[in-house]
C-alpha cells in the first residue's frame, strides 16, 4: 500500500526488470543498502534478502512456522526439520530486518535501490535501460570535479610568481580559499543514470554535454551535477562490483548453480574460527581462520575480529560484516563490551535494525523503538528522557551507552546481502579449492606476479616472510599490501597441495587462470610489467599456428620489445630463435 500509494512501484519495477535481464544472462546481482528490508523487493527477485522473521517453509505444501522472540539471529541459523504436515524438507529462510529502515515508518521515504552488477556486466545493464526507456530518456549522471585546496594553493603562488610579486603564505593562503570549490572540469557519476519521464524533455531539467566536452566520447550527461537534480529525476544505481564476476568465475569452472550452495554447510562455517577444513595447521598457514581471500573477512581488521568473536552462525557473520562498516561501532564500543562479558556477539550493537528489533523484543513502543534507531544511526545518540523510558522498560546500562557512542551504522540488509555473497565464494573455497584460487587470481589479484609465485612455495614463503618484516619496521605501501594479500593465498595453495606453473606461451591464456590437473597456469597478463592488451595480442597471433621465431612472435601479435624481455626473463621463449634467418639456412 505505502509503495503504490507514494508512487514509488515503477522504481520498484524498473530494478526488479533490470535484476531479471541480468538474472537470465547468468549473472547474479547483489543488493546495497536498505533494500533488502522490503519483502517486496524480495518477493519480486530484486534482492535475495528475506526481511521477515527466522522461518521454516515447506517448497511442497506451503507449511511454515516463524520465530518472532529474537532467538535465533537468521533463518540458516535455525536446525534442520522435516515438514510435519507433507514430510518434505523444509527451506530455512528470514533475516529478521523491519521494513521500516527502509521507507521509514509511515513507507513514504523516497526509496533508494542500489544495485551490484558484474563489472564485467555493468555496461549491458546501462545500455539495457536504453532498451527499457528510450535512448532519449536515459542519461549518465554528470559530475562537476572542482578545484581542491592544494591545487588552489598552486594556481595562485604560481600567478604571483609570472606577475614578479612577492606576496606573504598567508595572503597567498587567502586568496587560494576564494579559489576552492571552482569548476576544473566535468565528469561522470561512475553508476549513476538519470530518467526523464517519457512526456518531457532533458532540457527541461538540465542542459546535457559529454564528460569534460569531450566531443569524441560516446556518453552524454546532465550538465548540472546530479546532486542538484537528484529530487527531480529519477537516478539508478547500477554500480559494478567484483564478487558476482568471482561468483560466474566459479559457477564456469565448478558447473554449480551458485543459488544451491547451502547457507549453513558446517565444513565452510568452521574457516571463520579454524582452518581445519582446509587441511592445514594454524602454525603452517599463519592465521587461525581460513579467510584469506574471502570477501568482507580477509582484512587483517576484520580477522582479529573473527579471533574476538568466534563466529559459529551465520548471523554472526552478518554481524561481523556491520561491525567492520559501522564507525565507532566496533572499537571502543563492541569489542570491550564482548571481551569484558557484559554482551556476546549475538545482542551487541553491529547493524541499525539491531537498535529497533532489539528494543521491540524487549516491550519498547515500535515507533519510539524507530526513533531511536533513526536517532543514533545518524551518530545522534539517545535525548535524556528516551533514556529515561528505555530504563523504565528494562534496556540494560551497556546497551544504553553503546549507542550514546556510535556515529554511524550499517543497515543490515546491506551485510547480509554482502555475506551471502561472500559465504558462496567461502563454500567454493572449501569444496572446490582450485577453481577458488583461479577465480580469485583472475579476477581480484592485480598484484599477481608469475615470476614469484611460480617459483614454488619455498620462494613464496620467503617472499612473505621479507614483507612481513619490513611491516614491522614501517607501514607498507598500498602495492606492498596487495602483494602480500596475494602471496598469503598462494601460500595457502601451495600447503593445501597444489601448485602454479610457469607462464606458456602456447597453452595460457590472455587474463584467466586455467586449472591444469592439480595445478594452476597462470595467464600471460599475470607476468609483471605485461599488459592486458598485449597478453591479447599473444593469444590472437597463436590462433594461426606456431610462431616461427621472436621475431616472428613480435610482428605478428605487435608486442614492445619489453615485453619480449619480460618474456624472455620468465623462460616463455626458451629454444626459439631470434628471427627467421636461420631458419631459411638451417
Amino acid at each position: 500500500k505505502p509503495i503504490i500509494g507514494h508512487g514509488f512501484s515503477v522504481l520498484y519495477l524498473i530494478a526488479q526488470r533490470l535484476v531479471k535481464k541480468s538474472n537470465d544472462d547468468g549473472y547474479l546481482v547483489g543488493s546495497r543498502g536498505s533494500v533488502g528490508s522490503s519483502f517486496i523487493a524480495t518477493m519480486t527477485g530484486i534482492t535475495e534478502v528475506n526481511p521477515l522473521p527466522p522461518h521454516w517453509r515447506c517448497p511442497h505444501c506451503q507449511y511454515s512456522k516463524f520465530i518472532t522472540d529474537g532467538s535465533y539471529g537468521c533463518g540458516y541459523d535455525l536446525p534442520d526439520k522435516v515438514c510435519p504436515v507433507c514430510g518434505t524438507s523444509l527451506i530455512k529462510d528470514g533475516h529478521d530486518i523491519p521494513f521500516a529502515v527502509f521507507l521509514g515508518f509511515d513507507g513514504d521515504k523516497v526509496p533508494d535501490i542500489d544495485l551490484n552488477f558484474s563489472g564485467a556486466y555493468q555496461p549491458v545493464a546501462h545500455k539495457y535501460t536504453e532498451i527499457l526507456f528510450g535512448k532519449d530518456n536515459v542519461y549518465r549522471a554528470g559530475s562537476i570535479q572542482t578545484v581542491a585546496d592544494k591545487t588552489a594553493f598552486g594556481y595562485v603562488k604560481k600567478f604571483y610568481e609570472e606577475k614578479g610579486v612577492k606576496k606573504h603564505i598567508s595572503y597567498i593562503d587567502k586568496m587560494a580559499h576564494g579559489c576552492m570549490g571552482v569548476k576544473s572540469t566535468t565528469g561522470q557519476h561512475p553508476a549513476g543514470i538519470m530518467v526523464v519521464p517519457r512526456n518531457m524533455d532533458v532540457h527541461f531539467f538540465t542542459p546535457i554535454q559529454h564528460p569534460a566536452n569531450d566531443m569524441n566520447c560516446g556518453t552524454i550527461t546532465t550538465h548540472f551535477d546530479y546532486h542538484s537534480i537528484s529530487s527531480r529525476l529519477v537516478k539508478l544505481d547500477i554500480l559494478g562490483h567484483d564478487d558476482p564476476t568471482v561468483i560466474k568465475m566459479l559457477e564456469d569452472l565448478t558447473h554449480r548453480d551458485p543459488k544451491t550452495i547451502p547457507f549453513d554447510d558446517e565444513a565452510t562455517m568452521s574457516i571463520f574460527n579454524s582452518t581445519t577444513a582446509l587441511g592445514v595447521t594454524p602454525e603452517e598457514l599463519g592465521a587461525t581462520s581460513g579467510t584469506f581471500g574471502i570477501p568482507e573477512f580477509r582484512t587483517p581488521f576484520t580477522r582479529q575480529m573473527i579471533d574476538d568473536t568466534q563466529p559459529d552462525v551465520f548471523s554472526d557473520l552478518v554481524r561481523i560484516s556491520g561491525f567492520s562498516h559501522g564507525t565507532d561501532v566496533w572499537l571502543g564500543n563492541a569489542q570491550d563490551l564482548i571481551r569484558n562479558g557484559q554482551c556476546t556477539i549475538k545482542n551487541a550493537i553491529s547493524a541499525r535494525d539491531d537498535i529497533m528489533m532489539y528494543l521491540i523484543h524487549n516491550g519498547i513502543d515500535p515507533l519510539l523503538s524507530f526513533k531511536t534507531m533513526e536517532k543514533v544511526r545518524k551518530g545522534k545518540g539517545i535525548a535524556e528522557d528516551v533514556v529515561e523510558i528505555l530504563r523504565k522498560g528494562g534496556i540494560p546500562e551497556w546497551f544504553i551507552e553503546s549507542c550514546q557512542k556510535i556515529k554511524y551504522l550499517f543497515p543490515r540488509a546491506h551485510a547480509t546481502a554482502y555475506v551471502m555473497m561472500a559465504y558462496r565464494i567461502a563454500y567454493c573455497k572449501v569444496h572446490y579449492p582450485l577453481a577458488y584460487y583461479a577465480a580469485y587470481f583472475s579476477i581480484r589479484a592485480a598484484e599477481f606476479d608469475a615470476n614469484v609465485v611460480a617459483r614454488g612455495k619455498d620462494y613464496v614463503g620467503q617472499q612473505i616472510k621479507e614483507l612481513e618484516a619490513m611491516g614491522k619496521e614501517k607501514k607498507l605501501d598500498a602495492k606492498q599490501n596487495a602483494t602480500l594479500i596475494v602471496l598469503q593465498l598462494a601460500w595457502e595453495m601451495y600447503l593445501r597441495g597444489y601448485s602454479c606453473e610457469r607462464v606458456d606461451l602456447y597453452r595460457s591464456g590472455a587474463d584467466k587462470f586455467i586449472i591444469d590437473g592439480n595445478a594452476l597456469l597462470p595467464p600471460i597478463a599475470a607476468l609483471a610489467g605485461m599488459g592486458q592488451k598485449a597478453a591479447q595480442g599473444i593469444v590472437e597471433a597463436r590462433k594461426d599456428g606456431s610462431f616461427t621465431s621472436i621475431e616472428d612472435l613480435r610482428r605478428r601479435s605487435g608486442i614492445s620489445k619489453t615485453n619480449i624481455e619480460i618474456l624472455r626473463s620468465h623462460g616463455c621463449l626458451d629454444g626459439m630463435s631470434e628471427s627467421d634467418q636461420i631458419a631459411l639456412f638451417s
